[in-house]
């Protein structure tokens, strides 16, 4: 059974950063594109960043410049680093495969106060 678990949400003022990670069964991890995403309350998940099993990633075009993705494949685990945190990055985040294939972990709760 495919298990995406998320960690390293918290609390944090605007300007501040945040290191995610996610840990995924290494099934699918060595040969699939990974994502992290993002849902904010009353708003559609939407896709943050991907990246390759190479290393190749791309990024929301609104989000470039503060937010880097990268992985571990030795750790089955994907990583998004977060910086110049804005109120408007509030939002439950989660991974997946790139497109989404499997279901949704719990996710990790990022709050950004002004």
């Amino acid at each position: 059974q495919v298990q995406l678990v998320e960690s390293g949400g918290g609390l944090v003022q605007a300007g501040g950063s945040l290191r995610l990670s996610c840990a995924a069964s290494g099934s699918i991890f060595s040969i699939n594109r990974m994502g992290w995403y993002r849902q904010a309350p009353g708003k559609q998940r939407e896709l943050v960043a991907g990246i390759t099993p190479g290393g190749t990633t791309n990024y929301a075009e609104s989000l470039k410049g503060r937010f880097t993705i990268s992985r571990d494949n030795a750790k089955n685990t994907v990583y998004l680093q977060m910086s110049s945190l804005k109120p408007e990055d509030t939002a439950v985040y989660f991974c997946n495969t790139l497109p989404s294939l499997y279901v949704w972990g719990q996710g990790t709760q990022v709050t950004v106060s002004s």
